[in-house]
C-alpha cells in the first residue's frame, strides 16, 4: 500500500501534513505507522483537526487514491461496509450468484484509504466486521463462497468524552494503533489557525490583540476545572467570524471589542458542559458571561489592550 514514492516523502520532508498547524508530535507518530503500514485511529475532541489530517494524508499518497469516508452511527450495518445484493441482479443471475452482489465502501477504499470518523459510534456487529478485514485484508461475504482480497489504509477517529458510543473490544483496538491529538500547543498556533481557516467577512479587520483575546479566553476555558466539555478551535474559528459579521451590520470596517462581548454566549455556551457539582447551580449561558465578566471584562488583561478594543 505504502509505495516507493509515498515512502520517500515521509522519509524526506519534515512536515508532509502542511494542512495541520502544530501538532509536530502527532505527525511525527502518524509517519511512523505509515512507513510501518500499521492501521491508525487519531483520538481527541471535536475540532482540533482530526479529520483534516486525514485527508491530509489521502492528499500524500496523490489524486488517485480512493479515499473513502464512513461516518460512524448507531444505525451503521454491516451491508453498508461489505456490500448486499441487489434484488434486479439477483433476479437476473440468481440470488446466490456473485454477479448479484453489490460492493460496500470497503471495497470502494481498495488501494487506497478507509476513513472512519467517529468509530466507536458505531454497533458491535459493525466492529465485529472490521476484524477479519484488517487482520487478513479479505472479507468473506456471508453466504457467498468467496474471498475478496482487499488492501487499503485503515485510518479512524474516535472522541473518547463522548457518552453516546459503543465501546470498542479489545480484539478491535488490538489491530490499531492509537495516536492522541490535542488542542493547539500555544496562542500563536492558534492563531495562524483562525487566522488561516477562518472566513474573511467583506475585508473586516480584526486587530492582532482582539485576537488574541478571543483566543486567550477559549484557552482559559479549556483549563477551568469546572467544565467537563472544553471548546474546541471552532469556537475560536466562530467568536472570530461572528464578531466581523456584528462590525458589519453596525457598518464598521474595524471589529470593537462589543463586537465580540455580544455573541460570547450565542458562540460558546453550548460547547462547554458543566460538571455535575455546578450544573446544578448555574447554567451554561450564566457561566460563560460571568467567566467572562471576571477573567476578561474585570481583569488587568482588558486594560492592557484597551487602546485596541475599542
Amino acid at each position: 500500500m505504502i509505495t516507493k514514492e509515498i515512502r520517500n516523502t515521509l522519509l524526506k520532508e519534515k512536515d508532509p501534513f502542511t494542512d495541520i498547524l502544530g501538532q509536530g508530535k502527532v505527525k511525527q507518530a502518524v509517519k511512523s505507522a505509515l512507513l510501518s503500514d500499521r492501521h491508525i485511529i487519531l483520538v481527541g475532541s471535536p475540532g482540533i483537526g482530526k479529520t483534516t489530517l486525514a485527508k491530509n494524508i489521502a492528499k500524500i499518497l496523490g489524486k488517485k487514491t480512493p479515499f473513502v469516508r464512513v461516518q460512524g452511527s448507531p444505525d451503521l450495518t454491516v451491508e453498508d461496509l461489505l456490500g448486499d445484493i441487489d434484488p434486479i441482479k439477483a433476479l437476473k443471475y440468481g440470488s446466490l450468484s456473485i454477479e448479484a452482489f453489490t460492493k460496500g465502501k470497503i471495497f470502494k477504499a481498495d488501494k487506497g484509504i478507509l476513513f472512519f470518523d467517529e468509530l466507536n459510534r458505531c454497533p458491535e456487529k459493525v466492529q465485529n466486521a472490521l476484524l477479519q478485514v484488517l487482520e487478513e485484508k479479505k472479507a468473506t461475504i456471508g453466504s457467498y463462497d468467496v474471498d475478496f482480497d482487499i488492501d487499503f489504509i485503515f485510518i479512524g477517529t474516535m472522541n473518547p468524552e463522548d457518552t453516546s458510543t459503543e465501546k470498542l473490544s479489545d480484539v478491535l483496538l488490538d489491530r490499531f494503533d492509537l495516536i492522541y491529538m490535542h488542542y493547539p500547543e500555544n496562542i500563536n498556533i492558534e492563531k495562524d489557525i483562525v487566522v488561516s481557516k477562518g472566513k474573511k467577512i467583506d475585508n473586516i479587520i480584526v486587530s492582532n490583540k482582539l485576537l488574541e483575546l478571543m483566543i486567550y479566553f477559549i484557552r482559559l476555558l479549556r483549563e477551568d476545572k469546572n467544565l467537563e466539555k472544553k471548546p474546541s478551535v471552532r469556537a475560536s474559528l466562530g467568536l472570530y467570524e461572528r464578531s466581523q459579521s456584528n462590525a458589519l451590520l453596525n457598518n464598521r470596517k474595524n471589529v470593537t471589542f462589543d463586537d465580540i462581548k455580544d455573541v460570547i454566549i450565542s458562540v460558546l455556551a453550548h460547547r462547554v458542559r458543566l460538571k455535575p457539582s455546578i450544573k446544578y447551580l448555574q447554567n451554561p449561558e450564566d457561566y460563560i458571561s460571568s467567566q467572562f465578566e471576571k477573567n476578561i471584562v474585570d481583569s488587568d488583561v482588558l486594560e492592557e489592550k484597551k487602546g485596541d478594543l475599542l
